[in-house]
């Protein structure tokens, strides 16, 4: 078992990370920005080190110094969580090459997974299913562009191998805006990414967003945590979250599952991971897949009674995993609310100080939150404060509790989304199941 683990994080998930931590008697190793001082894990921690100002480049995102960190600590591990380098290959195996251990995959799939046009190779190669594309990087040949199209079949959407996060993508309804879409992509992808490479797939008209968590411990075992749907979206960025997915065919639901765990034994994967779908009329078409844990995890973690931060760490200290597929029972319905510091209009970040908050409470409400009362929220991270999950027999019971939940929990002296959330669990499109992922941004006139 690990001895100690340093978390290279901040916020929520660092405070998941640090209490998983605790449960495993493994020590806990906090750094944190000068801002982020007074966080609650950085409190908690056993150790808490300094690595810089307040700017991610110069402090969460500064590889040498959370290495530094982890000599003088004397961690034997990092945890990421999600975002900053959490997905990032280099930092993985800097890490490793210094003599820790990161606590996901190895350095190599994180790559080829971090690669669109690599991943969807490999996807496929697997057997699990993938939109009608390209199947490799776009030329510069405009007739040969042109037949990739129509073979497709229009509208097709150019995507950058090295994007993420709804950047760098362009939909194309017609031949004649093709060669010109394909140029302006690659344009784009090399001043956001530092890479031009572009793909070409079938452009959905009105998919559902469905993803799969999976586990695996790298020595040839894998299981899957069920489905989650994501589909509650605004400009590509995830609001809503529930598992199981609703309305889903069980024999599309089994047969995607099975393709996922094949295909984490047969690229040898390590650690948490969640395979992205897009869903429509029956049929699965990989996306993405997020080599890390996700911010709605809880979802999955209720209707399985899996932790899964702390599978990571059991991986990570070379345990085979604790479960075997039949050994996962699915029980009950569950919802995420991502609760952020934002206007709920313009939707701009909202820092400022916490001048009275209140947790809501009950059977089957989890709330995942590093915020107290007096907490100033700074200008320079991510605008996310807070997760509030709720669990039920059924979707309708969960549901149920997460509207009571919204309107218990008290946050002032800030704006937040929580009135958004309250209108979109009374909405009735939503309460029946099933909305697509432009649901969202038609409903709110964007």
């Amino acid at each position: 078992m690990l001895d100690k683990v340093l978390i290279a994080n901040r916020g929520e998930i660092a405070l998941r990370i640090l209490r998983a931590c605790k449960e495993l008697d493994i020590k806990t190793v906090a750094v944190h920005s000068k801002i982020d001082a007074d966080l609650k894990h950085v409190k908690l921690a056993d150790q808490a080190v300094c690595i810089g100002p307040n700017p991610s480049p110069q402090s969460y995102l500064n590889v040498p110094a959370i290495i530094s960190a982890m000599e003088i600590s004397g961690a034997q591990a990092v945890h990421p969580g999600y975002g900053f380098l959490a997905e990032n290959a280099d930092f993985a195996e800097q890490v490793e090459n210094s003599g820790f251990v990161f606590i996901g995959p190895t350095a190599e799939v994180i790559r080829v997974m971090g690669d669109k046009v690599a991943a969807i190779r490999a996807m496929k190669a697997a057997g699990v299913p993938t939109v009608p594309g390209s199947d490799g990087p776009l030329s510069n040949d405009p007739e040969q562009l042109k037949t990739t199209a129509l073979r497709i079949g229009y509208p097709v959407i150019i995507k950058a191998a090295a994007g993420g996060g709804g950047r760098g993508m362009r939909v194309v309804e017609n031949e004649q805006a093709l060669v010109n879409a394909v140029a302006i992509t690659k344009t784009e992808a090399t001043a956001a990414f530092g890479d031009g490479t572009v793909y070409m797939e079938k452009f959905l008209q009105n998919p559902r967003h469905v993803e799969v968590q999976v586990l695996s411990d790298g020595q040839g075992h894998a299981i899957h945590l069920g489905d989650r749907d994501c589909s509650l979206q605004r400009r590509h960025q995830k609001v809503l979250e529930e598992a199981p997915a609703p309305g889903i065919p069980e024999e599309a639901r089994q047969a995607v599952f099975e393709s996922c765990v094949n295909a984490c034994i047969q690229i040898n994967y390590r650690g948490a991971g969640t395979f992205e779908f897009l869903y429509e009329d029956g049929c699965f078409y990989f996306i993405e897949m997020n080599t890390r844990v996700q911010v709605e995890h809880p979802v999955s973690e209720m209707i399985t009674g899996v932790d899964i931060v702390k599978e990571q760490l059991l991986i990570a200290s070379g345990r085979p995993l604790s479960f075997k597929q039949e050994d996962i029972i699915f029980r009950g319905h569950s919802f995420e609310c991502r609760i952020n510091a934002e206007d709920p209009v313009t939707f701009m970040p909202q820092p400022g100080t916490i001048i009275a908050y209140h947790a809501p409470g009950g059977n089957g409400v989890r709330v995942d939150s590093h915020i107290y009362n007096g907490y100033r929220v700074p200008p320079n991270y991510d605008s996310l404060i807070g997760k509030i999950i709720t669990y039920g027999r059924d979707r309708s019971s969960a549901l149920s509790r997460m509207r009571n939940a919204l309107d218990e929990m008290v946050i002032d002296g800030i704006k937040t989304n929580i009135d958004l959330h309250a209108d979109l669990v009374r909405d009735e499109a939503f309460k029946k199941g099933g909305v697509n992922i432009h649901y969202l941004e038609k409903k709110l006139g964007l």
